[in-house]
């Protein structure tokens, strides 16, 4: 499909960001004049690490026309003799496909007819909740469903677990040879255990290219298999995001939209706003905030720099939802604490129109909504929400999608990557590694047992035995 780019391009308004909107909370130009050899160097860092180590996702959208065309095949392949979809994953492995599904599907898709539908339902798991995984039973019939297991390590725990109870159901309803064409695992192609287990097994594979991260792989196999296997237009997301790379490749924040969003976000951490808070107005949107939030945690949330000397930065992401939050959030950002950066998210343009009927002529209150529509009452609501939000001096900006659809999605992804990595280099902080998240991991593992944690299981032991004293 052709995009108009121009006419898609997304906007950052950052009015309420500054001190002529918010006063003394707010950011002057002096601010940004104060560190622009910070912005240089940072624009810098991540200009020059495009494509190399961590980040190879830089690369995705330039870089996979023969996997994108295996993809498309294969997604093709899966609607005609699949009836439901599932993927087996966690963290990035399936937040991003949640996430675009959200966006891009119908917000009903699995409720409707078969004829409706685009492909077969869909499902995530990605949590080993063992009444979770037995009501997943209750929903699909194992021989109608294709199991596309994510794990570029294949060790996750979680992922696996869930791969073992797949594969032991599938080989004893349909026997080991039709079992196997039930299962696609998409993984490392050097390493780990599921590419060995595929291997073995005769899966079909896709392959988790090096330099990319879990919460950057959305725009890999990781996230395009699942998106066209129910009818996005996974090539049009790619554009989008090619053409966010292209209109980035400048040091001036003010022709570099996710650079300026990554400085403002560095000035405000310094001011002590160490809370990010994400709040689309779209339903399709609701869950880019699940995605960003482990983006943003995980990937500025350290405790030594470069240098190797403790920094304990971040910022908490927290997520919310127009207008569903204005009644429940909203309160706590305007009168609350000044600790938080709001980022609201519009969209001009739904993809569809509904009026709001007549009646209720006798009660004022009520009638003046009539002759209007839900989409200019959405509209309304989100600006209201924005000037109450400023009236009262906290930060905001809001970035603006012409419409929702794949190529704007793709823009929105590598928007909020780039700005992660700028914020990050900002920070002087290795913006790839999640060292917290890897602690917890051997952790469970020592407690389950794994060969090689016998250490682990010790110190868990002698920390557990230390709490009992607290215990109510």
């Amino acid at each position: 499909m052709r995009y108009n780019k121009r006419e898609l391009k997304l906007r950052l308004d950052y009015n309420n960001m500054m001190s002529s909107s918010i006063g003394k909370e707010g950011l002057s130009e002096k601010d940004f004049r104060n560190i622009e050899s910070e912005i240089a160097k940072a624009y810098t860092v991540v200009e020059a690490g495009k494509g190399i180590g961590m980040m190879g996702w830089a690369t995705l959208p330039s870089t996979q026309k023969d996997v994108v065309s295996d993809i498309i095949a294969t997604a093709k392949e899966i609607r005609k003799n699949y009836e439901y979809f599932v993927v087996l994953g966690i963290g990035g492995s399936a937040l991003g496909p949640i996430a675009a599904f959200q966006a891009l599907c119908h917000l009903h898709y699995n409720d409707l007819p078969k004829r409706k539908r685009r492909g077969p339902k869909f499902y995530v798991e990605d949590n080993v909740d063992p009444e979770r995984m037995r009501s997943l039973f209750d929903v699909i019939e194992p021989e109608k469903t294709m199991f596309n297991v994510i794990t570029k390590s294949g060790s996750t725990s979680e992922t696996m677990s869930q791969y073992l109870i797949i594969k032991s159901m599938l080989d004893e309803k349909l026997g080991k040879e039709e079992a196997n064409k039930h299962i696609i695992a998409t993984t490392s192609k050097d390493a780990g255990n599921l590419i060995k287990i595929a291997k073995e097994e005769g899966y079909k594979t896709f392959y988790i290219p090096n330099g990319v991260g879990g919460r950057f792989s959305e725009l890999c196999p990781v996230g395009l298999l699942p998106a066209a296997v129910v009818g996005i237009d996974i090539e049009g997301m790619l554009q989008g995001a090619q053409y966010m790379l292209d209109i980035s490749e400048s040091d001036n924040i003010k022709k570099n939209m996710p650079l300026m969003a990554g400085v403002l976000q560095y000035l405000a951490i310094k001011r002590g706003k160490n809370i990010s808070v994400m709040m689309p107005y779209a339903d399709g949107l609701k869950y880019i905030s699940d995605w960003y939030a482990q983006l943003w945690g995980e990937s500025l949330g350290k405790n030594l720099d470069l240098d190797g000397k403790p920094c304990n930065v971040g910022q908490t992401p927290v997520k919310a939802l127009g207008v569903t939050d204005q009644h429940s959030q909203v309160q706590l950002y305007a009168e609350g604490p000044f600790d938080k950066v709001i980022t609201f998210i519009g969209v001009d343009k739904y993809r569809t129109e509904v009026k709001i009927s007549d009646g209720c002529e006798n009660f004022k209150d009520v009638n003046f909504l009539c002759g209007h529509t839900m989409n200019e009452l959405i509209q309304a609501e989100r600006m209201a929400t924005e000037f109450a939000i400023t009236k009262a001096r906290k930060m905001n900006h809001t970035i603006m999608l012409p419409e929702l659809n794949a190529f704007t999605f793709g823009e929105l992804l590598m928007f909020f990557m780039l700005k992660t990595s700028y914020t990050g280099a900002l920070l002087r902080i290795d913006t790839f590694n999640q060292p917290g998240v890897e602690e917890g991991k051997k952790a469970t593992y020592a407690l389950l047992g794994r060969p090689g944690f016998e250490d682990k299981k010790a110190e868990l032991d002698k920390a557990q035995a230390k709490q009992k004293k607290f215990i109510m």
